[in-house]
């Protein structure tokens, strides 16, 4: 998959000449095919330039210009002629990108950057051809040789900044290991990590990285992921829990069940969806090359009014020519076509490797307008793993067990953290769980089955309210647990309170979320009282509680109506509704599912704190963009005038060379403040 989000640029057409061949495949694999055309590139143009440089010495000292400035007098019968073919040698060597550039953008009807420096080299060329041959006036073969030097060396020191804000791409490509440890009955054997597939058995070493996704089958030991999800502490991971490729393996060594092919890989999607984002073109991309598209326009018009007037006022051909050369090159649109290719390089890579995985480049941009932020409670705010804290009995036919029991036997189809909850409490009480049919659930509010022949509903306070079945006085549960109750073929059996942890990150994140002038809204299944001291305890602006999944459509709705920009924060399945109708959905703690979401962002871990980050990271991202359209346009409102020669009487004048230094600055000092780009606020 060839990377072309520049080749259509109109100003920068890069596809001829540098990162827009970077091949980034799904299958991280081939990331380094493009990585090796991308070095020959940079390769070529350093060979071009120091070419032209050992040909442009003896072009500055046959010049009568130099010769006059240094007051000498090498001239001798037929110097011109060795003069013309060495800038011969210097044009098509050395400008042969900037030529065949010029041609490929004739083709296409798109004149951009390479048009204007071809056009540019090729007018001073066949003006000084012209000299040597006959007509009257003097040569610019060194201006010509110094100005395609200088865009060699440009080239090559920008291509070299480019190369480095895709190289956090390029490392994550490099995470998956070559090779893997393939367990074949009682042998181990060596293989290649692309030849795995679903149901594999690999052997993880200590010090390794893990060939695959999967499951640990056996053994246990810390792995680092920091590199795939910005969580800098070692990960325990025992027999059960879920590993992704690329992490690194600490002590312990642990057989892996492999979950799918190389390919589809939760890293080869990370690295599908940063190729991705990286070629998709947002608003502001849109708007740069649009400027970019007028720059070009701009820069041909002023360029020929520019000679018309000079040599109209009666100055030699040669001056006016000079002047709309050094016009065409220092109005090229090079730093503007770049100032926002180069962030979104950078952001998208980078913020891959921090766990913050951008799937649609508007969503992202748009982060530093959110002026209200939704939570979903479980799982983000709290850490999302539920424990019994104590089984009430409401009905004297039953005991604690004669509860948990049937409840359990429900809960094992369900992956709810309540249901775990209940799981654990029952293996903790070493109660045999039984088996249940005709499972069904009640959006929103439960689940029921039939237990040994005895109809089980499992609901939250929200359906016996809903249908009238009152709650016995002896119920009270405090304002930090959720109650979850147990009906029996029609009778009111006791209720199970379970109490999920507040995380410690969540205070900090609210906090910086106020900092920033952000709302912060909770919104949750659970009832008030717990929905009440979680926000308050957090410091957030206001809550919704008990609303089924269903009406998460309607409270963003509601938020919006008010004048809010949402962000709405979910786990992606039972929010999708409400993901999608929020400005910015950011579905969170989905792990390797990152290609089912329907929201625009996705976070890999479920940590508070990485949802402030998102969003500082966003408005940091925004701001790079705009300070370098603004130092790309700027320069141009500066330069343009003074190549035009508008302070020619005051004796200031800038030539094609010094026009060329002044483009390659500008690009570089664009390609420098990308490169500044940091993930701010990752703990």
């Amino acid at each position: 998959m060839k990377h072309q989000h520049h080749s259509e640029m109109p100003a920068t057409d890069y596809s001829k000449m540098d990162h827009s061949k970077m091949q980034y495949g799904t299958n991280p694999s081939m990331g380094h095919a493009g990585h090796n055309h991308h070095a020959m590139m940079i390769a070529d143009f350093k060979k071009r330039f120091y070419v032209v440089l050992i040909l442009t010495i003896p072009v500055m000292l046959l010049s009568a210009m130099i010769q006059q400035f240094m007051g000498v007098n090498w001239q001798f019968t037929g110097s011109s002629y060795i003069l013309f073919a060495l800038s011969t040698v210097v044009f098509i060597y050395g400008g042969w990108p900037f030529l065949t550039g010029l041609v490929d953008e004739v083709k296409s009807k798109n004149p951009g950057m390479m048009f204007l420096i071809g056009f540019a080299i090729t007018v001073a060329y066949s003006y000084s051809v012209a000299i040597v041959f006959g007509l009257k006036g003097m040569d610019f073969f060194w201006e010509l040789d110094t100005l395609i030097l200088i865009m060699l060396l440009g080239h090559w020191i920008e291509m070299k900044s480019v190369a480095g804000a895709s190289r956090e791409l390029e490392l994550l490509v490099e995470l998956m290991p070559d090779d893997a440890h393939l367990v074949v009955g009682d042998q181990v054997r060596d293989v290649k990590t692309d030849t795995l597939k679903e149901s594999d058995i690999i052997l993880v070493k200590p010090g390794e990285k893990v060939a695959a996704d999967g499951t640990i089958l056996d053994g246990e030991s810390y792995l680092n992921e920091s590199m795939l999800t910005g969580e800098s502490k070692p990960v325990k991971k025992v027999r059960g829990d879920k590993v992704i490729a690329g992490s690194i393996n600490g002590n312990g060594s642990f057989k892996v069940m492999v979950s799918h092919a190389a390919k589809d890989s939760y890293l080869s999607q990370v690295v599908k969806l940063v190729d991705d984002a990286q070629k998709s073109k947002s608003k502001t991309q849109l708007l740069a090359d649009t400027a970019a598209r007028w720059l070009t326009i701009i820069a041909l018009l002023t360029g020929i009014t520019t000679f018309l007037y000079w040599y109209l006022t009666g100055q030699t051909l040669a001056f006016a020519m000079e002047r709309m050369v050094t016009v065409i090159v220092i109005c090229c649109p090079h730093a503007l076509g770049l100032a926002v290719p180069l962030v979104v390089a950078k952001s998208t890579a980078l913020s891959a490797k921090h766990g913050l995985l951008i799937k649609n480049r508007n969503a992202f941009e748009n982060s530093r307008k959110i002026t209200t932020v939704v939570f979903d409670k479980t799982g983000t705010l709290t850490v999302g793993k539920f424990e019994v804290s104590k089984i009430i009995p409401l009905n004297k036919n039953f005991k604690e067990s004669g509860i948990i029991r049937p409840s359990a036997a429900l809960e094992q189809n369900s992956e709810h953290p309540i249901a775990t909850g209940i799981l654990q409490k029952a293996k903790d009480l070493k109660i045999t769980i039984p088996a249940a049919v005709n499972f069904k659930a009640i959006t929103g509010q439960g689940v029921e089955a039939t237990v040994e022949g005895k109809k089980i509903l499992i609901v939250s306070p929200g359906y016996l309210k809903e249908n009238k079945i009152p709650v016995p006085d002896g119920f009270a549960a405090n304002d930090t647990e959720t109650v979850v109750f147990v009906i029996v073929d029609k009778q009111l059996a006791g209720y199970i309170a379970l109490s999920d942890e507040i995380r410690p990150e969540s205070a900090e994140a609210i906090n910086t979320l106020k900092q920033e002038n952000i709302k912060s809204v909770l919104l949750t299944g659970d009832n008030s009282k717990v929905a009440a001291s979680v926000s308050k305890t957090l410091g957030m602006d206001s809550f919704f509680a008990e609303v089924l999944p269903h009406q998460k459509l309607e409270k963003i709705k509601e938020l919006q109506k008010k004048g809010e920009f949402v962000a709405m924060t979910g786990d992606g399945v039972n929010d999708a509704p409400a993901l999608a109708q929020a400005d910015i959905g950011i579905a969170v703690g989905s792990g390797s599912d990152i290609a089912a979401e329907t929201a625009g962002i996705v976070l890999v871990n479920s940590n508070p704190k990485d949802i402030v980050s998102l969003i500082l990271f966003g408005k940091a991202t925004y701001r790079k963009m705009v300070q370098n359209l603004v130092w790309a346009t700027g320069y141009n409102i500066v330069a343009l005038p003074l190549a035009a020669g508008v302070l020619y009487n005051q004796g200031i004048v800038l030539s094609p060379a010094v026009g060329a230094v002044l483009m390659t600055v500008s690009t570089v000092v664009v390609a420098i403040n990308a490169s500044f780009l940091k993930v701010t606020g990752k703990g």
